[in-house]
C-alpha cells in the first residue's frame, strides 16, 4: 500500500509474459501508462515483451500503443504513450524450451545495462496457470530468479492460486522451490481498489468504529460480488471451474479477511498478511452434510439483461449439456474466534444478474425499541454500515431519525460519502497500486502462501460436497434477475434477508 507522497518506484526491467494477451491489453500495459502519467515510473525503466513465437518489436510496439487507444479510461497523452512505447522490445520464450529462457536472460541483461536498471527485474505472468510452475523453474533454471548485489527480482502470478487446496499447497510448494517467499506475488486486482484499502482506514484510523466492530455489536456482514455479464467466450475455463472457485478463494475471501481481521501490530505486509490469514484459518470446516445445509448453487437459464438476450447457461460455447457447473454461489459461514463468534457471514456471487455491483454490507444488532411503544415503526430500518466497491466507490451508514412534523415518526436515513465528491481520481484499471507497491516491494496487498491455502481449506468441503451431490440441490435462476430463490431462503432461515439488490 503506497503512503503519500508517492515518488517514482526504483529503476527495473518489467519482463512481461503473455504480452500479446487479453490481460495485457486490456489491464497490464494500459496501468503502466497511467503510472507513466502520473509520474510513477523511473526513468531507468524498461518493458521486455515475451511471447512464445515470434511477434517482432515494431509489431509488438503497434500492438500495445493499440491497447492503449482502446482501453485507457481517458484521454492519451501522445508524448507519454510513445515514450512508454519506445521502451518496448521483444523476445521468444517457451518454458519447455529451456534454451530459449537462455537468450531471454541476455536480453534482460542488455536492457538493463542499456536502460540502468541496476539489476533489478520484475517478471509478471499473464499466463494460464498451467504455465507459472515452469516458466518459475525455467527462470531458475537460467539464473534469472537469483538476486544478487542489492537488486531485487519479483514474480508477479495472477489468479488463479490453484483449484483446490491440494493444488494450492503444490503450486505453493513448486515457486518456493526457486523463489523466496518474499518474491513471489500474487496478485488480485479486487486490493487495488480505493474501497477495499479503504477497509484498513476505516477500521483502525477511526475510534468511531473499532469499538463496535465485534459480535456484541454485529448482527452479521453479507459480501456481494453481482455481474451482469455471462461467461462469455470462456465456457471451457468456466464449466471446469464454477462460480465458487473463480470467486470465493480469491476476491471475496480478501473482503472478508480485511473485514474479519485482528488488528495488526504494525502497517506492514508481514503484520497485516499475518492477521488475515489468522481470520481466514479461523473459518469454520463444516462437515459434507454442513456444506450442503449452509450453501447454495445454481445456474442461470435464459432471461434478458437489459437489451442482451441470454440463453441457458447449458446452450453457452464450450458447456456440457448436463454441466452442473455452477454460475451462482452463496454461502454461511462461521468465524471461530472471540471477536465473531455467533456472528455468521454471508457470502454471494453470480453471473447474468440484474445489476453489476460489489458491496460489503455489515448490519448491526437492533436497538431495544421498548421506549418506543405506542409509536409507528413502520419506518424502523436496521443499521446498515455499506461500503461500496462496484460500480461506484464509497461508504454509507444508514440509521433511523424522527420524521419532520409535530408526530413521533421513524424513518430510515443515510449519511453518503462517494469517493468522487472528495477526491481528484485518478484514471486506472485496478492495477496502478498494485504494480506500483511490486516495484517499490510492497507486499501488503498482496497475498502470501498461508492465506491463500487457508482459503481453499475453508472452500474444499463445499466443492468436496457439491461434487457428490451432482445435480442433486442444484437451482436455476432467470438471467436478469436478482438470483436463485433458494439465496433467499439461506438467510430467511435465520430470520434475516439480503439487502436489496437494485
Amino acid at each position: 500500500m503506497t503512503h503519500a507522497p508517492a515518488r517514482a518506484a526504483p529503476p527495473c526491467v518489467f519482463v512481461l509474459f503473455g504480452a500479446n494477451g487479453d490481460l495485457t491489453q486490456r489491464l497490464v500495459f494500459p496501468a503502466l501508462y497511467n503510472l507513466a502519467a502520473q509520474g510513477l515510473l523511473p526513468d531507468a525503466f524498461a518493458v521486455v515483451a515475451v511471447t512464445r513465437v515470434e511477434f517482432g518489436e515494431q509489431a509488438m510496439r503497434d500492438h500495445l500503443r493499440d491497447s492503449l487507444g482502446k482501453y485507457c479510461m481517458e484521454k492519451c497523452d501522445l508524448a507519454v504513450v510513445e515514450d512508454l512505447v519506445s521502451r518496448v522490445t521483444t523476445a521468444v520464450a517457451d518454458a519447455s524450451n529451456p534454451n530459449s529462457f537462455e537468450t531471454l536472460r541476455k536480453h534482460v541483461d542488455d536492457v538493463d545495462v542499456r536502460r540502468g536498471a541496476q539489476g533489478n527485474r520484475i517478471f509478471y505472468l499473464a499466463v494460464p496457470p498451467t504455465g507459472f510452475a515452469p516458466t518459475v523453474r525455467a527462470l531458475g533454471a537460467a539464473g534469472l530468479a537469483r538476486q544478487k548485489d542489492g537488486a531485487f527480482v519479483r514474480v508477479i502470478v495472477e489468479k488463479p492460486f490453484g483449484a483446490d487446496l491440494a493444488s494450492a499447497m503444490k503450486l505453493n510448494a513448486e515457486l518456493r522451490e526457486v523463489l523466496d517467499e518474499d518474491q513471489i506475488f500474487r496478485i488480485d486486482h479486487y486490493l487495488g481498489k480505493e474501497t477495499v484499502q479503504n477497509i484498513l482506514m476505516l477500521r483502525f484510523a477511526n475510534g468511531l468504529f473499532e469499538p463496535i466492530w465485534k459480535r456484541e455489536h454485529i448482527d452479521h456482514v453479507q459480501i456481494t460480488v453481482a455481474e451482469t455479464v455471462t461467461i462469455g467466450r470462456r465456457g471451457a475455463f468456466y464449466d471446469a471451474t464454477g462460480a465458487l472457485r473463480d470467486m470465493v478463494p480469491n476476491h471475496l475471501f480478501q473482503l472478508l479477511s480485511l473485514v474479519a481481521m485482528e488488528p495488526p501490530a504494525r502497517l506492514d505486509a508481514h503484520s497485516v498478511r499475518s492477521e488475515k490469514a489468522r481470520a481466514l484459518d479461523a473459518i469454520r470446516i463444516v462437515t459434507p452434510q454442513e456444506a450442503l445445509r449452509d450453501s447454495v448453487r445454481a445456474q442461470y437459464v435464459a432471461g434478458r439483461i437489459g437489451d442482451e438476450v441470454v440463453d441457458d447457461y447449458r446452450q453457452e460455447k464450450d458447456v456440457a449439456a448436463n454441466s452442473t457447473t455452477e454460475t451462482f454461489a452463496a454461502l454461511k459461514l462461521s468465524i471461530d474466534n472471540w471477536r465473531w463468534a455467533g456472528v455468521p457471514f454471508y457470502l454471494r456471487t453470480g453471473k447474468a444478474l440484474a445489476r453489476r455491483y460489489t458491496e460489503v454490507a455489515i448490519k448491526f444488532r437492533e436497538a431495544p425499541i421498548s421506549m418506543f411503544r405506542g409509536i409507528d415503526l413502520d419506518g424502523l430500518r436496521s443499521n446498515y454500515l455499506v461500503l461500496q466497491i462496484a460500480p461506484e466507490e464509497g461508504i454509507t451508514l444508514q440509521f433511523n431519525a424522527k420524521t419532520p412534523g409535530p408526530n413521533l415518526q421513524i424513518a430510515r436515513v443515510a449519511m453518503n460519502f462517494r469517493y468522487s465528491d472528495f477526491f481528484d481520481k485518478q484514471p486506472a484499471t485496478g492495477y496502478e497500486t498494485l504494480l506500483y507497491d511490486c516495484m517499490t516491494g510492497d507486499g501488503l496487498l498482496y497475498q502470501r502462501a498461508d492465506g491463500v491455502e487457508a482459503g481453499w481449506r475453508a472452500v474444499e468441503p463445499f466443492l468436496e460436497a457439491w461434487r457428490a451431490a451432482g445435480d442433486q440441490g442444484l437451482g436455476l435462476y432467470r438471467a436478469g434477475s436478482t438470483g436463485p430463490s433458494e439465496a433467499d431462503a439461506l438467510l430467511a432461515r435465520d430470520g434475516r434477508r439480503w439487502r436489496p439488490t437494485s
